[in-house]
C-alpha cells in the first residue's frame, strides 16, 4: 500500500459490465498516459474482457499479466492485469443485460475488495455496471454500494455522492422508492448525511464546506401552505447541526438550490431523495460527475453515468468522467494518507 507522499497511489480498475461501455472505456484511458500523473492502475477483470474493449476503443495495448497487485511492475510500460480469468464476453451479447454476467460483474468487484482488505490496492474506480443484472445475478443489494458495505462489515451510516466541478452532492435517502424515501426521511437521516458530506469535503481538502440542505416539498413548503416538514422537521434539523460548527444552511427550495451551488453559493447540496439532485447534477454534466461511496474504509469511485447499451462497441463512448473518477479517487487516498503521516510525526 502506497504509504510515501511521493508515491502515487495503486488504484484498482474493474471494466464494469461486459455487455456495456465500461472495457472499451477502460481500455481508451490505459491507452496513453493522461492518467500517469494520479495514480498507478492495476485492471483487475478478465483479460478478454479488456480485449474486447481494446477492440471497442480501436486501441492496443500491451499487456502484463499478474497474479494480484503487488507483484504489479511499475517499471514496465505494459498494462499490469490481474487475470481473473472468470468472465467470456462471447457469452454475452453486448447492450443487454444478463443476470450471468451481472453476477461475474459482482464477482470481479468481490475480488477487488479482497485486494483492498489486503492493503493490495489504495482505493477501487469501477467503470459502469447494470444493478438490475447484479441483482439478478445474485448480488441481492439494491445498489453496489450496499453490496460494498455488506463485503467489507460495515454497520454505520454511509451514502452515495455525486461530484462535479467541485460540488458534492448528497442526498438523505437513496435508490428505493419515493413512497419509501419519504418515511426514511427524519432528523436523524437528514443528520447523518449533513455530517457525512461536511467529513467527506474536509477528506477532500475543503476546510469548512458550504452546505445547503433541500427542502422537501415544492417552494420549501411555502410557509406551511404545502406541508408542514421543512417548518417542523427540516429546519430545526440543519440549526441543530449548525450549531456543532458545520456550515449548512436550509431548507431551500429544491429548484433553485442547485441554480445557486452550481454558482458558487455552495460547496454541497443535500437532497432529501434521489432524483432531486441526480436530474440537476445530470443536466450539468452528465459525462463528467462522479459518484462516490462515502463513508467506507475504501474509497470507492466511478463515473456517474450508466453502461450506455445504445453505444456499446461503437467506439464513441466519452472517457472523462471515468477519468475523473480516477482522479477523485487518488485525491482522496493522497489526503488520507497525508493526514496519516502527520499524526504519525506528532
Amino acid at each position: 500500500m502506497a504509504t510515501n507522499s511521493n508515491e502515487l497511489p495503486v488504484i484498482g480498475l474493474t471494466p464494469g459490465d461486459c455487455t456495456g461501455i465500461g472495457p472499451e472505456q477502460v481500455a481508451r484511458i490505459l491507452s496513453d498516459d493522461r492518467l500517469a500523473d494520479a495514480a498507478r492502475l492495476v485492471v483487475v477483470g478478465d483479460a478478454r474482457v479488456l480485449a474486447m474493449g481494446m477492440d471497442h476503443a480501436g486501441v492496443k495495448l500491451k499487456v502484463e499479466r499478474i497474479a494480484s497487485p503487488k507483484a504489479a511492475n511499475w517499471s514496465s510500460k505494459a498494462v499490469q492485469l490481474v487475470d481473473l480469468g472468470n468472465t467470456d464476453p462471447a457469452k454475452f451479447p453486448i447492450g443487454k443485460a444478463s443476470a450471468e454476467s451481472g453476477r461475474l460483474t459482482g464477482e470481479t468487484l468481490s475480488r477487488a475488495i479482497d485486494f483492498s482488505k489486503d492493503g493490495e490496492v489504495d482505493a477501487i474506480t469501477f467503470a459502469p455496471l447494470n444493478k438490475r443484472a447484479m441483482f439478478d445475478g445474485g448480488w441481492k443489494f439494491p445498489d453496489e454500494h450496499k453490496m460494498f458495505a455488506s463485503l467489507l462489515g460495515h454497520r454505520t451510516y454511509f451514502s452515495e455522492m455525486n461530484v462535479l466541478d467541485g460540488q458534492w452532492m448528497s442526498r438523505v435517502t437513496g435508490h428505493q422508492s419515493l413512497r419509501e424515501a419519504l418515511d426514511g426521511i427524519n432528523p436523524a437521516s437528514i443528520t447523518d448525511a449533513i455530517e457525512l458530506v461536511d467529513r467527506m469535503m474536509k477528506k477532500a481538502g475543503v476546510a469548512k464546506p458550504r452546505i445547503a440542505v433541500a427542502a422537501l416539498n415544492p417552494h420549501a413548503g411555502e410557509n406551511g401552505l404545502f406541508g408542514r416538514d421543512e417548518i417542523e422537521m427540516i429546519r430545526p434539523t440543519v440549526e441543530a447541526a449548525a450549531k456543532t460548527g458545520i456550515a449548512c444552511t436550509g431548507p431551500y427550495p429544491a429548484d433553485t438550490v442547485y441554480i445557486r451551488a452550481f454558482a458558487g453559493e455552495f460547496d454541497s447540496v443535500v437532497a432529501m431523495y434521489h432524483d432531486q439532485g441526480q436530474i440537476a447534477t445530470k443536466l450539468k454534466g452528465f459525462n463528467r460527475g462522479v459518484t462516490v461511496t462515502a463513508g467506507l474504509e475504501t474509497v470507492f469511485t466511478t463515473p456517474s453515468h450508466g453502461t450506455a447499451f445504445d453505444i456499446v462497441g461503437t467506439g464513441v463512448a466519452k472517457t472523462g468522467a471515468l477519468e475523473s473518477a480516477v482522479r477523485l479517487a487518488a485525491q482522496l487516498v493522497s489526503i488520507k494518507v497525508r493526514n496519516k503521516e502527520a499524526a504519525y510525526a506528532h
